[in-house]
């Protein structure tokens, strides 16, 4: 019960907070793309894909915002990015041409069948998959496999009164490529996602960044409702292995302004040269 209640208020919220186009929270799109786009002849070698198709919530300022980072690291390092939200994409043939897929901020259910076992065969032959913020943040999944085993965790509600709150990040695997640059700790404003679950009960991930929930208020307050979010044990960004392929989801990055922020955007760096293969150890066929 608590769940349901809490996801509607979720909805509600968005609706209040952001307007009309957050009533796909209600009603969202099951707008499926057929046509594949025309990718560039050349793309350089590492080469990401990043991919920000929303038939529900979207966030209207992190995408543009997460993009412009994105774009300005591939820059940075003399990688190739393609920006696309056209879900058909995802095929054999296309998503070969990439090291790694970076689902920005993607939700609703965005993928016909075809494309799903397209994007999983992907991951599981050695690509890469970096998932930020609300690509794991819808209130429920019709593709089980997304959730349970490249996600990890059941989105379950966020902060409220108020949405975004300064917390202590924990970094708690300073050896991973993702999070070598990082400080133990770093303060960090945010909209906190709680799940039905912390990732570490399961051995085949390994949590990078946790936050300290006795340094915010982890209850959504609003309207009629006042519930406790906690978690105890709070994972924010981890990584596992599928097959080959090597995953990292971060629950970071709902402003604009977190893609601006020193700490996100070593993250970033490393969540996509690790994904890549470019740094770091781990998955079979390294």
């Amino acid at each position: 019960m608590r769940t349901i209640r809490t996801l509607l208020a979720v909805a509600l919220l968005a609706v209040l907070v952001s307007g009309c186009g957050a009533l796909r929270v209600f009603f969202p799109s099951d707008d499926k793309d057929t046509e594949a786009p025309t990718l560039p002849a050349e793309l350089t070698a590492p080469a990401f894909l990043v991919f920000s198709k929303t038939n529900g919530f979207r966030h209207e300022e992190a995408i543009p915002a997460g993009i412009a980072r994105l774009q300005a690291l591939a820059d940075e390092n003399g990688w190739s990015v393609y920006v696309t939200e056209n879900g058909a994409v995802h095929n054999e043939e296309q998503l070969a041409r990439f090291d790694a897929v970076v689902w920005h901020n993607v939700s609703g259910d965005v993928l016909d069948a075809a494309q799903r076992d397209a994007l999983v065969a992907y991951i599981e032959g050695g690509g890469g998959f970096v998932g930020l913020h609300g690509s794991g943040g819808d209130p429920s999944y019709e593709w089980t496999w997304y959730v349970e085993e490249l996600i990890g965790a059941q989105f379950i509600g966020h902060i409220m009164g108020p949405q975004f709150q300064e917390a202590k990040v924990v970094v708690e695997d300073s050896s991973h490529a993702a999070t070598q640059g990082l400080p133990a700790s770093f303060q960090h404003v945010e909209e906190w996602y709680s799940f039905d679950r912390s990732v570490r009960e399961r051995e085949e991930f390994t949590v990078l960044l946790s936050v300290d929930e006795s340094s915010y208020s982890p209850r959504m307050k609003m309207l009629w409702m006042d519930d406790d979010l906690s978690m105890g044990d709070h994972p924010v960004v981890w990584s596992r292995c599928i097959g080959e392929g090597r995953v990292l989801f971060s629950a970071l990055g709902h402003q604009a302004a977190a893609y601006e922020k020193a700490e996100v955007v070593s993250l970033l760096e490393g969540a996509l040269s690790w994904s890549a293969r470019l740094a770091g150890e781990g998955c079979a066929g390294n």
